[in-house]
């Protein structure tokens, strides 16, 4: 009996010591990664010029960095851009993802297994690999207005249905008897999908809106690609026009305000993070893919 309870005292407290390191572990990787992001907010407060300071935090705290930020700058300007290119964006990706995900995913078709594996090889590949020909070809489709608000949402939209794997996977688990019940009663294909489907796969659909949201959002390379030279700087969105402020002559003057400005850009996302996380989460989770 003792030798039991002995066995039992020292797997308990081996138990304890392993989660005590795991809980340190996991303390020491969230501290590393909030500091960067506590300093940027602290920063947007400093009231002391420059790109550079001797202390974590500021030693005159003002909001006159915010008031610059709205008053002084075409923040406000960029910041309507990059919204409306990623709200429109975000509409047309989830449109073209669900739609090309259920395709897969209920309709068998003699060319379906070699375009799913086309297109899971192509979603591989880094997007920016292809900004050369991505460009020319914006010159083509849009000759005297290829550096514009447009063209970038051609770019985030075009390539959406590359996406497709998360989403069929979800669809996969929806049970096809809906399906077979509805065709019975006489629904067409198209009933099927916005009247069943639809509304049983709320996760996926959330998730899918997050992604094809942040993508534009927080884009920096294909816009700095295609936007560059352009002379009207009311034409940038968030992250070109941020990134202009850290260039060695302005760093100094727009370091504090760059700070304040990554703070405002940052709400919208994280407030939509996480209010919709419990179907983020679904929407991984909620199924798997299958043949």
């Amino acid at each position: 009996m003792r030798n039991n309870e002995n066995k039992t005292g020292s797997q308990r407290a081996r138990t304890i010591a392993a989660n005590t390191v795991v809980y340190i572990v996991l303390g020491v990787l969230n501290l590393i990664w909030i500091l960067p992001m506590v300093y940027l907010v602290a920063q947007s407060f400093r009231g002391e010029p420059g790109a550079w300071s001797s202390t974590f935090f500021p030693q005159t705290w003002t909001l006159d960095n915010y008031k610059r930020l709205f008053c002084e700058t075409k923040f406000l300007r960029w910041y309507g851009n990059t919204f409306f290119v990623a709200t429109v964006s975000c509409l047309i990706t989830t449109g073209f993802v669900l739609a090309v995900s259920y395709a897969f995913s209920r309709i068998r078709f003699k060319a379906r297994r070699p375009m799913m594996n086309v297109m899971l090889v192509l979603g591989m590949f880094p997007g920016f690999m292809s900004m050369t020909a991505v460009y020319f070809l914006l010159k083509i489709l849009l000759p005297n207005n290829y550096q514009s608000l447009a063209s970038l949402i051609i770019v985030y939209s075009a390539g959406a249905a590359l996406g497709y794997y998360v989403a069929k996977g979800f669809f996969d688990t929806v049970p096809k008897s809906l399906d077979e019940a509805a065709k019975i009663d006489g629904a067409t294909r198209a009933q099927i999908f916005w009247k069943i489907t639809i509304p049983l796969s709320k996760p996926i659909v959330i998730y899918t809106v997050l992604i094809s949201f942040i993508a534009p959002w927080c884009d920096f390379i294909f816009v700095s690609f295609i936007m560059s030279g352009v002379p009207d700087v009311g034409m940038y969105t968030v992250s070109l026009g941020m990134y202009k402020w850290l260039e060695r002559e302005q760093i100094q003057q727009y370091f504090t305000t760059f700070c304040a400005a990554a703070t405002v850009v940052a709400i919208p996302i994280v407030s939509l993070f996480m209010w919709l996380q419990k179907y983020y989460v679904e929407g991984i989770t909620g199924g798997s893919v299958k043949g």
